[in-house]
């Protein structure tokens, strides 16, 4: 296991310098001077020349790369233009927002989504089966935005039981609070402001879990293993979970995976619709000012979290079958 953990890391590396580079040229091809951006229309030719002699945007596109992979080694993701604060520090106050609402959101997603698929599977061509496929493909078809709408005019506007927009005290933090001082009303209110977007991310996730759920148990269901074990009078319910459902887990690894590194993408327009103070609003803010600094950090965050996921599910596939290791 050690030696295929070390085979994994090692491959992860190439993908975080591409990942770098690859940013880096898609960021410098968006047209917008970010010297005009700061200084405005009224700046003169002199003044703009000097700022962008202080940013390195006069330097060849070769040694910007090379100043910005130098200081990406370093940790340093550059100044904010408008901000003038380090990008690290900026990225450090707003992911935890983002990674809090992706992991409730995923949460929610699979309380959903395996009994769901597993139901569809056991029970196909069921009412069951049926009214779990529709919303699959309800949950898939629904843009992110307009379900987020919708929740808000539900039940912030009409029925004025959640918040709509903001987010209260960070819910591991509420909880402790919570604990100390015996009142509940932190966690309530942390819980209040977190559960409407993250059930917008939640529901586009487990629509298509619980569709890879359904097609992973079909195909074990027929396995000659299931038969035999059913023959020898083994519960229903242990075939269902034991044997089947753990040898479809490595398809649905991956497609847990995969939400999960969408649901920080996703988290840009949910984090605009409800106001989430998190990295996606932070991004929509740095592109409209054409804070490339800000942008870039952003972008390799989310993409160097995504190769984390991808690292970790290669993991866990060894895990569930130990046969992986050899590849």
């Amino acid at each position: 296991m050690a030696t295929f953990i070390m085979k994994r890391f090692l491959q992860f590396i190439p993908v975080l310098l591409g990942i770098s580079i690859l940013v880096f040229f898609l960021l410098h091809l968006i047209p917008g001077d970010p010297a005009l951006t700061l200084l405005g229309q009224d700046a003169t030719p002199e003044d703009l020349e000097r700022l962008r002699e202080v940013m390195g945007l006069n330097e060849p596109l070769y040694i910007q790369l090379m100043v910005f992979l130098r200081n990406l080694v370093q940790g340093d993701l550059g100044l904010s233009i408008f901000q003038d604060t380090p990008v690290i520090t900026l990225i450090a106050k707003h992911l935890p927002a983002t990674i809090e609402l992706a992991l409730v959101a995923m949460l929610i997603a699979l309380i959903i989504s395996i009994p769901l698929g597993i139901i569809s599977a056991v029970k196909q061509f069921s009412w069951l089966d049926y009214v779990s496929m529709f919303f699959a493909q309800l949950g898939v078809s629904m843009p992110v935005f307009w379900m987020g709408l919708l929740l808000i005019i539900g039940f912030s506007v009409n029925l004025n039981v959640l918040p709509s927009f903001g987010r209260g005290e960070p819910l591991f933090l509420a909880i402790g609070h919570s604990i100390q001082t015996g009142n509940l009303y932190y966690v309530v209110d942390s819980f209040q402001h977190l559960i409407l977007p993250a059930f917008t991310l939640g529901v586009m996730s487990a629509a298509l879990i619980t569709r890879m759920v359904r097609s992973a148990m079909l195909e074990v269901l027929k396995e000659d293993y299931i038969r035999t074990a059913e023959a020898k009078g083994v519960k229903g319910f242990v075939v269902i979970i034991k044997h089947a459902f753990r040898n479809a887990l490595i398809p649905v690894v991956t497609i847990v995976g995969l939400q999960f590194g969408n649901l920080l993408g996703g988290a840009i327009v949910t984090e605009t619709v409800f106001a989430w103070p998190g990295i996606g609003r932070l991004v929509i803010t740095a592109i409209s000012q054409r804070d490339f600094p800000v942008v870039q950090g952003c972008v390799l965050m989310i993409a160097l979290i995504f190769a984390l996921i991808n690292l970790i599910v290669d993991i866990l596939y060894a895990i569930i079958n130990p046969k992986i290791q050899q590849v």
